[in-house]
């Protein structure tokens, strides 16, 4: 373990017991010393380039103070400009940051856009609201809205998460520091049960790093390893790569759970990064019940375990998930959904660093799941039961090796290693997946070939509507050959008066009933009448009522 890990298990361990004291404060302590212990963790791990952090702030707070009506465009602008000219600093000739430092300004970065976003949508409903006053009375009601630029240090200097995540948006934030009854909350019992797994975690992390060292692979020795043990190591690497997030990010979580941070009742149904979706009582009790989904950033049971790629990212950094889907993928630019997914994709590597090894590895993430997609429409949605059980078996494995084969590239960093340890392993998860998208594209389309029904040679063809399958029929095991289903001959396009008198003279007459049958019985006042044919259609043959099957294969 680096000196840098050190410190950062450091602060994380340390931010619990502080998190006891916070839950005994009130409110009018309770936002400055979360701030000042914030501050003054930056200050010690990162000295002079806490600045970079008060610039960021003070260039947000004057975007949103005096151009609120397009303060989310102007904030990710300035804030992403601004990574940029941080990440440059060895060009430029001036001190490189520490790694700390780095660590606060991605996660200063997200809070910073949520708030903008979150102000110019709270600006654009207020002057719709207010559309019939002055310009002057508006303004106030606006500038009301704002936060001043000590809640905004206070908010970004907050302790917890402020290296790590997890990310909590300011509205969270004001939950927490005005809440009255926090100490009514109970946070002790969940925060040991989150705590139990973290020594196990930090443990198995020091175990594997050490067996495993990444430069290994960067030396000619690794490449003349069988295939076989390239990619086992490369799953051990991927290991190593979770388990350092595990042991952190549950610290993180236990921080929080302490102070009760991002406690809300269960009622609230809140989720990770967003907080509540529901409205619920604001009274602490201690016989309410309270989560804290909020702040939570990693579930990793799922994480492992999960059958795709696509929820394998649910579960991984959870609040800068929410983020990303949140302000950039739903407020992207283009229509297109796989245009999208690149875009946010694009995004968040920008966002984690400038280093290739990043966009080589997001920018593989968007052929992973179109064929990921591409598979379940065209092979998995015709499975059975136990089809789809072993699909999605093949499919969970299939989705570990494509995160063993992109977390190469957020470790090794450089175009060049990234690339050639990818050739080392012959880019098989770049082939692999281009291989099943098109597999699962030609399925799709020779089952929409099927569905369609193509026409004999004598112009004629069955009904569509006949062999669309159903929602709940897909994946079913196909049932066995019968009879073909009775052809359904339309009516031509005649006055509806001429196709009800020709649908009349169609009906045979009902045969008489013998006189020891008892009549009918009526049908019941309150049965509704059976709807009436499209004009369209030819009357259904007569069937018998009680078949429902039937009466589908004779409906044109």
């Amino acid at each position: 373990m680096s000196l840098d890990e050190l410190k950062y298990v450091a602060v994380l361990a340390g931010s619990i017991p502080v998190g006891l004291f916070m839950q005994q404060t009130g409110t009018l302590v309770r936002g400055l010393a979360a701030a000042l212990f914030g501050i003054g963790i930056v200050f010690a791990t990162c000295g002079f380039h806490t600045l970079h952090s008060f610039i960021t702030i003070l260039g947000t707070w004057l975007i949103i103070r005096f151009v609120t009506r397009y303060c989310y465009n102007l904030t990710l602008l300035w804030t992403f400009l601004y990574l940029l000219f941080f990440r440059l600093q060895n060009l430029l000739q001036f001190p490189v940051p520490t790694p700390f430092a780095n660590a606060v300004q991605l996660l200063l970065t997200l809070k910073m856009v949520s708030l903008a976003a979150e102000l110019q949508r709270a600006y654009v409903d207020s002057v719709s609201r207010q559309v019939e006053q002055a310009a002057p009375m508006r303004r106030r009601l606006i500038v009301g809205l704002m936060p001043g630029l000590k809640d905004m240090i206070f908010y970004s200097y907050c302790y917890l998460g402020i290296m790590t995540g997890p990310f909590y948006r300011y509205k969270t934030y004001q939950d927490w520091v005005y809440e009255t009854e926090l100490r009514k909350i109970p946070s002790f019992r969940p925060m040991l049960e989150r705590l139990r797994l973290g020594p196990l975690y930090g443990v198995a992390f020091l175990l594997v790093s050490r067996l495993c060292p990444l430069e290994y692979v960067k030396t000619a020795e690794f490449g003349e390893h069988s295939l076989l043990y390239r990619l086992v190591y490369t799953s051990l690497i991927f290991l190593v790569f979770r388990l350092r997030f595990y042991v952190a990010w549950t610290f993180a979580e236990c921080a929080c759970m302490s102070a009760a941070f991002g406690a809300y009742p269960t009622a609230a149904k809140a989720r990770p990064g967003n907080g509540p979706t529901q409205h619920y009582y604001t009274g602490g009790s201690e016989k309410q019940e309270y989560d804290f989904e909020t702040i939570k950033n990693i579930d990793p049971r799922n994480t492992d375990f999960c059958t795709s790629v696509k929820d394998g990212m649910k579960y991984w950094n959870m609040t800068v998930q929410w983020w990303l889907a949140s302000y950039i993928y739903r407020r992207a630019p283009m229509k297109a959904r796989i245009l999208r997914i690149g875009w946010t994709m694009l995004v968040s590597a920008y966002w984690h660093g400038i280093h290739p090894g990043y966009y080589l590895s997001f920018l593989t993430i968007p052929l992973c799941l179109a064929a990921e997609g591409a598979m379940d429409v065209g092979l998995r949605q015709r499975l059975g039961e136990t089809g789809a059980r072993l699909y999605d078996w093949v499919h969970w494995f299939l989705k570990m090796r494509a995160y063993d084969y992109m977390c190469m590239g957020f470790v090794l960093l450089t175009f060049q290693d990234t690339l050639d340890f990818w050739r080392h392993i012959h880019y098989y998860i770049h082939w692999l997946a281009l291989a099943l998208f098109l597999v699962g594209y030609t399925l799709s389309l020779l089952r929409g070939a099927v569905v369609r029904g193509p026409a004999s040679s004598g112009g004629s063809g069955l009904s569509s509507s006949m062999l669309v399958q159903s929602q709940e029929e897909v994946g079913r095991p196909a049932a066995p050959a019968t009879a073909a289903p009775p052809m359904v001959i339309k009516l031509p396009d005649l006055p509806p008066e001429v196709r009800r008198r020709a649908a009349r003279a169609a009906e045979p007459e009902a045969p008489l009933a013998p006189p020891s049958s008892p009549p009918p019985s009526p049908a019941p006042p309150s049965s509704p009448p059976p709807s009436p044919a499209p004009p369209s259609s030819a009357p259904p043959s007569p069937a018998p009522p009680s078949s429902p099957s039937s009466s589908k294969q004779h409906k044109s």
